[in-house]
């Protein structure tokens, strides 16, 4: 077994464990088994980063095993620059989320830290499968541990916004499977995804396939106007539910871009690039001003994430060096920044158990340390410089007006209603005078949601000061991937 099997199946294996110990007497012992579940989880990535080839677009650590030989499906799994951090992304999320839901589960506490387990494995799946039906099965099956994280831990209205999530990725992803039958088809009986890459497909059929996985990818991003599932999730959702949510599941779509539609369909991908720019304009601009008006946190964040992801498709879809290094790189900050205005949410919602911005004010009184995290991150998501959310969306900018100036002006304009919609809120929240007794009783972050905080903090000023590992990972894998497109327009 290889590192990158090691890294699905250790959380998997462990939350199965953690299902069997179902008793409420044993929900300490539950906790630290998931804790040191995840820590062994993380840890068994890190040998991917520390022995990656550089200056290679090869794939790595590749394992390959006959799975279901007459139909030649393979276990067959690899990484490359472009799907490496996020590999690393989601088993750091995952410690994150089992530490932050410590003390503040207190019901099914084995079956809520073994089905993030269990969801943190299957989303490395998706980041390391090669073989289209593997990837499939690991991306469908996503969605299940979610569904219950939503419906059993969530809100009020945690049914609907379950179904809801549940029924749009789902008929999103019926589309998808079809084009990987015809692809399988045409390929001579390959689900090899490398294989697909050099298939020679005509435009027709480009066309079909590639609106056949948008109809997956756009919804798992996602993509306006397709994405209005997402506040309902989030809102209803518990909080380590809303930051894997944000931090991981919706760059599932994204990487589905990038690995599939992008390099199995350049010509469709070219053609179609003005309508994927287009939706994603509309998603920073539009969905930026829906943000501005939100009253509820949670909301307010999930409506910044739609944004946010906009940049990313339109950093993929102008073809340049800059703009799909870019978009990787805000896929990754957005994962850490997202994960950690979420996680603030939590902090406060444990606290006075309302998401109501009306409910709060001058918070920073009574909580002044948790108040500079909160600003950390709000600044972050408003793109400061030296923070992880500012180079990203630098580099996008970069490339659109590489590609036209006025797409570049208006994803640059559209910044100043990202740093609206963040600013207003934290101003709302936690500054001014102390709003009420609820807010004036509130104690200052402990240990355990301080090494949270802390942690992503360094973070998200690591990426920000200095991002020059996350580039020198993906550059040569970028690079190979916008040749092939470029030599398939030219052919």
């Amino acid at each position: 077994m290889g590192w990158l099997s090691l890294a699905i199946w250790t959380p998997i294996i462990v939350g199965a464990v953690l299902l069997a110990l179902g008793r409420e007497s044993q929900a300490q012992l539950v906790r630290w088994i998931a804790l040191l579940g995840s820590l062994v989880s993380l840890l068994v990535t890190l040998p991917l980063y520390t022995g990656f080839r550089l200056g290679t677009a090869e794939m790595q650590f590749v394992e390959k095993t006959p799975w279901i030989s007459r139909f030649n499906v393979n276990y067959y799994l690899g990484v490359d620059g472009i799907s490496l951090w996020f590999v690393l992304l989601t088993a750091f999320i995952t410690v994150i989320v089992v530490i932050a839901g410590w003390q503040v589960i207190q019901r099914k506490v084995n079956q809520y830290m073994a089905a993030f387990l269990i969801l943190s494995g299957l989303m490395i799946g998706v980041f390391a499968a090669l073989d289209g039906i593997l990837f499939y099965v690991f991306f469908e099956a996503t969605l299940i541990p979610m569904y219950l994280i939503i419906g059993i831990w969530g809100g009020p209205r945690k049914i609907y916004a379950a179904f809801k999530f549940f029924l749009y990725t789902l008929l999103g992803s019926m589309l998808m499977l079809v084009a990987f039958i015809y692809l399988y088809a045409v390929s001579g009986g390959s689900f090899d995804v490398l294989t697909w890459h050099k298939l020679p497909l005509s435009a027709t059929a480009q066309t079909l396939l590639f609106f056949a996985m948008f109809a997956a990818f756009a919804v798992k991003v996602p993509m306006w106007p397709v994405h209005t599932w997402l506040p309902d999730a989030h809102v209803e959702a518990p909080t380590g539910g809303s930051v894997v949510l944000a931090a991981i599941m919706l760059k599932l779509g994204a990487y589905g871009f990038v690995r599939f539609s992008m390099p199995i369909l350049p010509d469709a991908s070219r053609e179609w690039a003005w309508l994927m720019i287009a939706l994603s304009l509309i998603a920073v601009i539009y969905i930026g001003l829906v943000a501005l008006v939100q009253q509820d946190m949670k909301k307010l964040v999930a409506y910044s994430s739609v944004a946010h992801m906009g940049f990313v498709t339109v950093g993929f879809f102008v073809f340049n060096d800059l703009g799909v290094t870019g978009g990787l790189e805000q896929m990754i900050a957005h994962g850490f920044v997202s994960g950690a205005m979420f996680l603030c949410i939590g902090v406060l919602y444990d606290r006075v158990h309302s998401r109501e911005i009306s409910s709060y004010g001058g918070v920073v009184n009574s909580m002044p340390r948790f108040g500079a995290f909160a600003l950390l991150f709000f600044m972050a998501n408003c793109g400061l410089p030296g923070t992880a959310g500012f180079i990203g969306e630098w580099m996008v900018i970069l490339a659109a007006v590489r590609a036209n100036f006025w797409l570049g002006l208006l994803l640059a304009t559209a910044l100043i209603t990202g740093a609206g919609y963040s600013l207003w809120m934290f101003k709302r929240v936690y500054f001014g005078a102390v709003a009420n007794d609820e807010v004036r009783a509130m104690r200052d972050i402990n240990a355990r949601e301080f090494l949270v905080l802390a942690l992503l903090a360094v973070a998200v000023l690591w990426m920000g000061l200095y991002p020059k590992p996350f580039t020198d990972v993906m550059d040569a894998s970028v690079t190979n991937l916008l040749q092939h497109v470029a030599n398939s327009k030219l052919n």
